[in-house]
């Protein structure tokens, strides 16, 4: 009779869900998981601290559609990875956290690290719970993923006391779950579309709005853009679904977009501080909002047409009724937008153009974004260095800019660098950096250099943590405090740790510097010293 302990149980519960990759730090609570995944071959890619092993396996899920995983031993390891946690919730990423936790004989007795820790989760996660039998933890796996997946996705929290992952039950005796979550995408029922298609077609300045909850359907989106010719924004997760260069996409004339619409196309959105609440549309304008979510539909801003359903489905049905669509030949309005757009380029454009020392933030922005291409990933990590780059970006795949989503959270951008490269291992992956946010998880070029993971970071140092600067400086100016860093050599401990660092403060040399970087073979860092700005992000005040 065939035996396993629990922690091999877990590890084939989850190679069976199709997970083959696994983020961790060690620790005494989780080894006979990390046991079970070598057993399994499941990869196990280990870094240096616990939020960033949670921000990992939500960058992987993300990339590869599966279910990111990562495991942390019990107390303060997981109380490390709350933060991972709740990026993800706001973010809507399906991504499972497996948490060691003290023995159950010894339950309320005092143990090593003894904590109730899922209670800690039920506000950031759709489902928290622990695993007291041994022989259904493929059950609870099973019911952990099933949760994850639901609506748009969210992170899940399982711990697995120590007992538990040590007993070791008879095969024949585990329950092995199969079929046990949905696996059909659902779109709009014939009444509706046909609704969507009449609502479209009387627009006469329409627009399309993609944000994080539409995944798929990236050809789909330029057929239906392209048939109603309207102007298409994209923001978090949804960028890169149409190409850098189309025509319809729009970078810089967004706030105008909304307010001269008629008709808004709204596409897994988020109505929040980044959308300005939905009040930035014509109060008269028709608004279809679709999402996997009910409770985004009219979050903040009437829906008109509010559809439950997969935005990418719904797209694909669009794009097959695309041939109803006209536009009448007197039409100005796409045009009037274009012209904004190419206003906002050619101000930006010059503000890149001057050659000054230390660099222009837009001469930076526009530089990096120029040498990482439209093939690469791209992690972006900061404040106001992340909202100047991300218009120059040219990322022309759906959620190869990995943001770290609405919760704001630093400290993203290694540990979603190197699980882009360990899922594709062949592709140019980058990080944009702010100086504040490398500081964060900076640590994990440790971890890059020990896996051979060859990822591009570069800093836009400005030495302040800028946006909050200057906030601080419109209410309080004589009284500045906690806003200054200076200009720190981060090149130099990425060197110290084995990998390639240069600081850069001649514009002309940022692209010559970054393929040097390259060309090391290292996991690298190049430092541009930029200029202090004034610029206050509008985000405090919507």
């Amino acid at each position: 009779m065939v035996k396993l302990h629990g922690g091999h149980i877990i590890a084939r519960a989850l190679k069976n869900e199709g997970v083959d990759t696994l983020f961790t730090l060690t620790g005494g609570h989780i080894v006979p998981i990390l046991d079970g995944c070598l057993q399994e071959g499941i990869r196990i890619v280990d870094l240096r601290h616990e939020q960033a092993v949670a921000h990992a396996a939500e960058a992987y899920g993300r990339l590869t559609g599966k279910l990111g995983v990562a495991a942390v031993t019990a107390g303060p390891g997981v109380t490390d990875a709350m933060t991972g946690i709740a990026n993800a919730h706001f973010a809507d990423t399906p991504m499972l956290l497996l948490g060691g936790r003290h023995l159950v004989r010894q339950e309320l007795m005092g143990g090593l690290q003894e904590m109730d820790h899922p209670r800690m989760f039920h506000s950031i996660t759709k489902w928290a719970g622990t695993a007291w039998q041994t022989e259904r933890l493929g059950d609870y796996i099973a019911t952990a993923a099933r949760a994850a997946f639901s609506g748009r996705g969210g992170p899940v929290f399982l711990d697995v006391p120590m007992d538990v992952q040590f007993d070791v039950v008879d095969e024949d005796s585990i329950i092995w779950p199969h079929q046990y979550r949905a696996n059909q995408v659902h779109g709009a029922a014939a009444p509706v579309v046909d609704d969507l298609v009449g609502a479209l077609t009387g627009a006469d300045r329409p627009m399309i709005f993609a944000g994080s909850g539409f995944r798929g359907a990236a050809d789909e989106l330029a057929i239906v853009a392209e048939a109603l010719d309207a102007p298409t924004y994209l923001n978090s997760r949804a960028r890169g679904s149409l190409a850098n260069g189309h025509r319809l996409l729009g970078n810089y004339a967004r706030s105008a977009a909304f307010a001269g619409a008629d008709t808004v196309l709204a596409l897994g959105v988020d109505w929040d501080f980044r959308t300005g609440y939905g009040r930035k549309i014509a109060p008269d304008a028709t608004v279809i909002q679709i999402d996997a979510d009910s409770t985004k539909i009219g979050w903040n801003r009437p829906a008109h047409l509010g559809v439950v359903a997969d935005p990418a489905e719904v797209v694909r049905q669009l794009a097959a009724r695309s041939a109803h669509f006209t536009v009448s030949d007197g039409r100005t309005w796409t045009g009037e937008i274009l012209a904004m757009e190419a206003a906002g380029r050619t101000s930006a454009e010059s503000e890149a153009a001057v050659d000054s020392s230390p660099v222009q933030p837009q001469r930076f922005a526009r530089d990096v974004a120029a040498f990482f291409g439209p093939d690469a990933i791209v992690a972006v990590d900061g404040g106001d260095i992340v909202s100047t780059t991300a218009r120059w970006l040219q990322i022309s795949q759906q959620g190869h800019v990995l943001d770290p989503g609405p919760f704001g959270t630093l400290g993203t951008g290694a540990p979603f660098a190197i699980a882009a490269k360990v899922a594709f291992p062949d592709k140019l992956v980058g990080i944009v950096y702010g100086d504040g946010a490398f500081a964060f998880n900076g640590m994990e070029y440790d971890s890059m250099v020990r896996l051979g993971l060859p990822v591009v970071g570069v800093v836009g140092n400005d030495g302040v943590w800028n946006n909050i600067k200057t906030f601080h400086r419109s209410f309080y100016p004589d009284r500045l405090v906690a806003t200054d860093l200076g200009i720190r050599p981060y090149h130099a401990m990425v060197e110290g740790l084995g990998g390639y660092g240069e600081f850069v403060d001649d514009p002309a040399q940022i692209v010559p510097a970054l393929e040097r970087a390259v060309a090391s073979g290292k996991p690298a860092l190049v430092n541009v010293h930029i200029a202090e700005t004034m610029r206050m992000s509008s985000n405090y005040s919507q």
